[in-house]
C-alpha cells in the first residue's frame, strides 16, 4: 500500500452508510483496514461474482460472533495490533458487547476509537433512530434546500451521511492518529452527523451574520437558486446546464455569450428585486439551444458553466477521463480515490469483499496461531467463507 496512511492498521466494525464510507476513505489513503462482519452474515462460500458495494472496497473481511466470548476475545486480540477502530452502533452497544472504548483502550492505550452516530454519544436524541434526512433537519441545513415558494427538498444523502458523517469520522480518526503519534495516547472520536452537517453550514452562518442570507426566504438567496446567475436551466432538448456567474467578470462573460451585454435590465446583477424576472428571461434564452450547443459555446470559458450530467455521462466526459476521476474495478465503474498525492499515491487495494472472505488469512497475518484459528472456527466464534 503506497498511500499516506500506509502502515496504519484500522478495524472497522461492520455497519451501513457513513461508517463504511469512512473506512473506504481510510483504505483509499493506504491504511490496512479490516472489516469485522457478523458471523451470521456468512452463508456459505464467497460468491464468484463481484460485490457491487463500492463503499466496501480496499479492505479484507473477517467474520466474528461478538456474542460469543471467544469472538469478543479475538476482536480484543486484534485491537492490540490496531492503530484505530471505528464503529457505527447506537451509544452503549459496543459497551454491552464488551468491546467499548474503556475495554479497548485498556488493551491498547494508543488506540483511536472512532464512533459514528447520527445524533452523537450524548443528548436527548442520542438513543433514537434516524436517517440523513433527520440529521440535516436538526442541523439547520435541510430548511434551506429548495426553491422559492416550495417545501424543502431533501438532497441525496450526501450531506448528513457522507459529508457531515463519514468524512468527519475519517478526518477525526486521521487527526487523532497524528496526535497519538506525538502523545503516545489514544482517545475517543465522537463523530455525529448532526454536528458535521452543522459545520458544513458554516459559510451560511457567516452570511446570516453579515445580513446577506435570509434564513426565512428559502430559494431567494444568492446560492440557493434565488439568483438568476446561479442556477440550472433547461435546454431545448430537455437536458440541463448549470451557471454560477457570481463575480462581475464572470457575469459579463455570461451576458456576452448569451447576447445580453447591452440589456439594461441584466446590468442590475445584484438587485434581488429583478432576479425573478431575469431568471424567466434566461429560461427563454437557454431553451433556444440544446445542451451540446451550449457546451460548444460556453465550455472552457469563464462563465462558470458545466453541463448537468448523470453518473453515466460523468464517467464518459473527456475532462473526467483525462483525470481518471472514475475507474473500473472488477467490472464496476466507481469514483477513484481522492484527493491525490504527488509522492504517496493512493490506490484501490482490492474489490469489495464478501462477509468472512478473508477470516483465516487476516487472523494469521495479525498474529493468531493456526491452532487457535482452527479452534475458533470449530467453536463458531469466527466464520470463514469457505
Amino acid at each position: 500500500m503506497a498511500g499516506p496512511l500506509a502502515g496504519h492498521r484500522i478495524i472497522e466494525i461492520a455497519g451501513i452508510g457513513p461508517g463504511p464510507f469512512a473506512a473506504m476513505l481510510l483504505a483509499d489513503l493506504g491504511a490496512e483496514v479490516i472489516r469485522i462482519e457478523r458471523a451470521g452474515s456468512v452463508r456459505g462460500p464467497a460468491p464468484d461474482m463481484a460485490n457491487a458495494d463500492i463503499t466496501l472496497r480496499g479492505r479484507r473481511n473477517v467474520a466474528l460472533d461478538l456474542k460469543h466470548p471467544d469472538g469478543v476475545a479475538t476482536l480484543l486480540d486484534l485491537v492490540e495490533g490496531a492503530d484505530a477502530l471505528i464503529e457505527g452502533f447506537r451509544p452503549g452497544v459496543m459497551e454491552r458487547l464488551g468491546v467499548g472504548p474503556d475495554v479497548c483502550l485498556e488493551r491498547n492505550p494508543k488506540l483511536v476509537f472512532g464512533r459514528m452516530t447520527g445524533w452523537g454519544q450524548t443528548g436527548p436524541y442520542s438513543q433514537a433512530a434516524g436517517h440523513d434526512i433527520n440529521y440535516i433537519s436538526l442541523a439547520g441545513a435541510l430548511a434551506h434546500f429548495g426553491r422559492k415558494g416550495e417545501a424543502p427538498v431533501p438532497p441525496l444523502s450526501m450531506v448528513g451521511d457522507f459529508g457531515g458523517g463519514g468524512m468527519f469520522l475519517a478526518l477525526g480518526v486521521v487527526a487523532a492518529l497524528l496526535e497519538s503519534s506525538k502523545s503516545g495516547e489514544g482517545q475517543i472520536v465522537d463523530a455525529a452527523m448532526v454536528d458535521g452537517s452543522a459545520v458544513l453550514m458554516s459559510m451560511f452562518w457567516s452570511f446570516r451574520a453579515m445580513g446577506i442570507f435570509d434564513e426565512n426566504a428559502r430559494g431567494s438567496n444568492l446560492l440557493d437558486t434565488g439568483a438568476h446567475f446561479y442556477d440550472v436551466y433547461e435546454c431545448s432538448d430537455g437536458e440541463y446546464i448549470s451557471v454560477g456567474s457570481i463575480e462581475p467578470q464572470f457575469y459579463a462573460e455570461l451576458l456576452r455569450l448569451t447576447g445580453l451585454s447591452e440589456d439594461e435590465q441584466f446590468a442590475k446583477q445584484m438587485d434581488s428585486t429583478e432576479w425573478d424576472s431575469l431568471k424567466e428571461r434566461l429560461e427563454v434564452v437557454f431553451a433556444t439551444k440544446t445542451r451540446d450547443e451550449w457546451c460548444a459555446l460556453m465550455e472552457h470559458t469563464d462563465v462558470c458553466f458545466a453541463p448537468v450530467l448523470t453518473m453515466t455521462e460523468a464517467a464518459a466526459h473527456p475532462h473526467n477521463i483525462e483525470r481518471a476521476t472514475f475507474v473500473e474495478v472488477d467490472g464496476v465503474t466507481q469514483p477513484a480515490p481522492a484527493p491525490r498525492f504527488s509522492r504517496t499515491e493512493n490506490t484501490i487495494e482490492g474489490a469489495p469483499a464478501w462477509p468472512g472472505q478473508h477470516t483465516r488469512d487476516v487472523l494469521a497475518d495479525w498474529g493468531v496461531s493456526n491452532e487457535r484459528i482452527a479452534a475458533l472456527v470449530e467453536s463458531g466464534a469466527v466464520r470463514h467463507a469457505e
